[in-house]
């Protein structure tokens, strides 16, 4: 069945499709936040160090990351319906399995099952919903309705996972996933339209090996380079490693008729600046709220669901931000707007880096609000600037490199501010002291961002074509909050 044959049934139909696809995408964005808000009490119930806490975060992300794109090519060559309803049932099926993992090892596994279930699960939703709206107009709407209601997930997972974990313990965060899986599985199967496209490239499995293997060997030794020892022969050799599966992926790709990642897009500067600042989104936003969750515990003794609570400003200002920037980008250009946006969020971080333990929430909130507008001014507009950097006939490639480029920047954001942690905490200072360091950190390459982003987006070819507002992206895999100082909560983790 073709593009055109998704839905025979009208309105209603559509507008179940609608619901079935905004739940899922909803389930996969519920899923970035929703963890934050127990990673204290994982720390204290599976016996692990900030390590532990930094792969099961990564091990996800790292998954999504990396088969995004392919992700997408799979639902066009073999079916939208077929690929959405088997990422659901591996997402759904790998949540049950992180929920009673016995130890660190298998939730890190139940992670990467539910990073392969959501790197099909997400595109295929929205090849979904393209395919069933052929009218431009109403496509746009479409899009725009699913990305607006399954952002809620954003805004949910915080005080969602605060209440979860606090009540329950962190299996419930997980199990969460399970009713709603199963509550997609069955209405998807009964209700949703097959379509495909039949001139799909083919799968680029090289380029997909490659890539996983590349970054998931420089992610380890990022992550284990500061309890290993950054000189050790193991994280040397996997920087080498790394290096070398890289070069190969770029030599590959280089080669292929279809490669996952046309290095040729790379040519359009604007393409190649707007994705270069799309990893900084990553890496600073994803970096920074996967701390925020400790910070609110470890330094400020607050519990699970407090600790929910006061991270959401971050989220939400991203949730009610996000519908606009678009329109800002359009109106006034993508320059001012990414580079306004980026020194928001880059100010946001620096002043989070001097928040203390004495500091009130008065004083607090306002600098997490402006991180999330800071990135949600930020986000969209890139990801238009990338989508008209190229040719109209490969947005939606565009719009897919943009979201990977976003989640690779998160994988390395949550490895190297761990590093910097961990490394200032083995010179003698603080934990509250190392999060500082780690805040300011992600504040400066931030605004080193904006910086180049101001520079380079003001010279780059003039637009192919009228820029459009497009729909938020949505947010890497995050982490925020978290729990209180009690006996159920241990010392911060090292």
């Amino acid at each position: 069945m073709t593009e055109a044959s998704v839905f025979s049934g009208g309105r209603s139909r559509r507008a179940v499709l609608l619901a079935v696809t905004c739940l899922g995408q909803f389930m996969v964005l519920l899923d970035n936040t929703i963890v934050g808000a127990a990673l204290p009490d994982m720390q204290h119930r599976l016996h692990t160090r900030l390590t532990g806490l930094q792969w099961i975060v990564d091990a996800y992300v790292l998954l999504v990351a990396m088969l995004l794109l392919s992700g997408g090519v799979f639902a066009d060559r073999f079916g939208r319906k077929r690929v959405y309803l088997s990422g659901v049932a591996v997402f759904t099926a790998a949540s049950l399995l992180c929920a009673v993992a016995p130890s660190v090892g298998w939730l890190v596994a139940g992670r990467v099952a539910q990073g392969i279930g959501a790197a099909a699960l997400s595109p295929a939703s929205l090849a979904l919903l393209v395919a069933a709206h052929p009218v431009p107009r109403e496509r746009v709407r479409a899009i725009g309705l699913w990305a607006g209601l399954s952002g809620i997930g954003l805004a949910a997972g915080p005080v969602a996972g605060g209440v979860l974990a606090e009540a329950f313990g962190w299996p419930a965060i997980f199990l969460v996933n399970v009713p709603i899986g199963v509550v997609l599985l069955l209405a998807g199967w009964r209700t949703l339209g097959e379509s495909r496209n039949p001139e799909a490239p083919a799968i680029d499995i090289p380029g997909t090996v490659l890539s996983v293997l590349g970054v998931g060997v420089l992610t380890y030794a990022l992550i284990e380079g500061g309890s290993r020892g950054w000189t050790s022969p193991v994280i040397l050799g996997c920087f080498a490693v790394a290096a070398a599966l890289l070069a190969a992926f770029v030599a590959v790709e280089g080669r292929r008729s279809a490669p996952m990642l046309p290095l040729r897009l790379f040519r359009e500067r604007l393409f190649t600046v707007s994705n270069t600042a799309m990893v900084v989104v990553g890496f600073a936003l994803a970096g920074s709220t996967f701390f925020f969750s400790q910070f609110f515990v470890y330094v400020r003794g607050s519990s699970i669901l407090l600790a929910g609570l006061q991270t959401l400003p971050t989220s939400l200002a991203m949730v009610v931000v996000s519908p606009f920037a678009g329109r800002l980008a359009t109106r006034y250009g993508f320059r001012g707007v990414v580079a306004i946006g980026l020194a928001l969020a880059g100010l946001g971080l620096l002043a989070l880096g001097s928040v203390h333990a004495d500091t009130g929430y008065a004083n607090v909130w306002w600098r997490l609000a402006t991180v999330g507008i800071g990135f949600a001014l930020a986000m969209s507009p890139l990801t238009g600037a990338a989508i008209q950097a190229v040719d109209p006939r490969e947005s939606g490639l565009a719009s897919g490199i943009s979201s990977t480029t976003r989640q690779i920047g998160a994988v390395l954001g949550v490895a190297v501010l761990g590093a910097v942690v961990r490394t200032r905490q083995s010179g003698g200072a603080s934990f509250e002291g190392a999060l500082d360091s780690a805040f300011v950190a992600a504040g400066v390459v931030t605004l080193v961002g904006a910086a180049f982003t101001g520079l380079w987006l003001a010279r780059s070819r003039p637009a192919r074509r009228a820029s459009r507002p497009t729909a938020p992206a949505p947010a890497a895999a995050a982490t925020p909050p978290a729990p209180r100082r009690s006996a159920a909560v241990p010392p911060p983790p090292t």
